[in-house]
C-alpha cells in the first residue's frame, strides 16, 4: 500500500514559490488564468485543486510539474528506479 502523500508539503512549496518570485496572489492569479480565491483556499489548505489547476501553476511559475508534486512524497521514498 503506498503512503499518504504529504498534501501540506505540496500547498506550502505553492506558497514558497509564490513568495520567492515577490508575487501576490493577484499576480499568480494573472499569470495562470486562476481565480484568486482559489490560489488562496490551495494554500491555505482548504482545497487541494485539480490536475489542470497544477497544471496552470506550473506553468505560471515556470516550474516543472514533477518537481512541483515531487512534494508529495515528502517523509518518503518517490517511486520509481532509485526511488525506493
Amino acid at each position: 500500500m503506498p503512503p499518504d502523500p504529504d498534501l501540506n508539503a505540496l500547498r506550502l512549496e505553492l506558497a514558497r514559490l509564490r513568495a520567492a518570485r515577490g508575487w501576490t496572489y493577484d499576480e499568480l492569479a494573472a499569470r495562470s488564468g486562476l481565480a484568486r480565491r482559489t490560489l488562496i483556499e490551495i494554500e491555505q489548505g482548504r482545497t487541494i485543486g485539480t490536475l489542470k489547476t497544477w497544471h496552470a501553476l506550473a506553468h505560471a511559475l515556470d516550474t516543472p510539474l514533477d518537481e512541483l508534486f515531487g512534494a508529495l512524497c515528502r517523509g518518503h521514498d518517490r517511486p520509481g528506479p532509485g526511488g525506493g
